[in-house]
């Protein structure tokens, strides 16, 4: 069972095309479909159903599928344990972060990691926080850089970086606008526009009216904070924003409430071992750490 043969049939799996799953690899769909059959050939069994243009996972698919992922990041991890025996920081850096740090946070770290690495192949991926956490769950990223959990998976090892106040915004039209004090449960009153509800920030937001016995009327939703201000700015509803990204265009509402924050930072697998590439990397967040993170818990 070669992982090339693997490495097949997880891209058809994830991506339920061989067509789609050639173009991952840089392959024609006849070698992929070669490889496949040669895998069924070596397990004795059909991984996949083609039913009118539709490709699933038969049984014997779905008990190879978490195996075959566990076999991979078995493989790559004795491969960088032997790269990182050299001692260089070289090779390939696979890592996530979110729009907003990466904008935000990341570049001026990632000027001066290109500057002192020069061969390390940065393989850059951005993805919501929450798609970065489960990516390096399944092994498929090796440092995600990205909005924190509020509870994190014990299997992962988390670290603040940063951490972000958040303010009660609004745009300087809005009818809480201009106010000495805001109640929080007059926010309850208008619409908000926030995050994705399945986002850790707008789990946050949502836990914070909890609390107070209170709820959030979302009348929009997306997850780009810059998107976020725009809506704010003309007058589509109230939102929370980093401080950071607060000017001219929009509000800060004085709202009579204890602040509220969201940690940013760095996680990866416990399980895995890092290439030197990554060390390097983490050694310079560990770096970037603000007082603030040092001390959060």
């Amino acid at each position: 069972m070669d992982t090339q043969s693997l490495q097949a049939f997880l891209a058809v799996a994830d991506h339920g095309s061989f067509s789609l799953a050639a173009e991952q690899l840089h392959l024609t769909q006849p070698a992929v479909s070669k490889r496949i059959a040669g895998l069924e050939g070596q397990v004795g069994a059909q991984l996949f159903d083609r039913l009118n243009r539709r490709v699933t996972l038969t049984e014997a698919g779905h008990t190879l599928l978490p195996r075959a992922r566990q076999i991979l990041v078995m493989f790559d991890d004795s491969r960088r344990a032997l790269s990182n025996l050299s001692g260089d920081v070289s090779g390939s850096l696979t890592m996530a972060t979110s729009h907003h740090v990466g904008l935000h946070r990341l570049p001026p770290l990632l000027k001066a990691y290109t500057q002192a690495h020069p061969d390390v192949r940065m393989d850059m991926r951005f993805l919501d926080s929450e798609q970065a956490y489960q990516g390096v769950l399944d092994g498929d990223l090796e440092l995600a850089v990205v909005t924190l959990a509020p509870v994190p998976d014990p299997a992962l090892t988390v670290v603040p970086v940063w951490i972000d106040q958040l303010r009660f915004v609004c745009g300087r039209e809005h009818a809480l606008a201009g106010r000495d004090t805001v109640a929080l449960s007059a926010l309850s009153d208008y619409d908000a526009v926030l995050p994705g509800h399945l986002t850790f920030t707008r789990g946050i937001v949502v836990d914070t009216f909890a609390r107070d016995g209170l709820q959030v009327n979302v009348s929009l939703s997306t997850n780009y904070l810059e998107t976020l201000k725009m809506m704010v700015a003309i007058g589509l509803g109230w939102s929370v924003l980093p401080e950071t990204m607060i000017d001219d265009e929009i509000e800060v509402m004085p709202i009579d409430h204890r602040p509220i924050q969201r940690p940013l930072g760095y996680l990866f697998h416990k399980s895995r071992t890092l290439s030197n590439a990554a060390r390097a990397m983490l050694g310079m967040l560990d770096d970037a750490r603000d007082t603030t993170a040092r001390g959060w818990s």
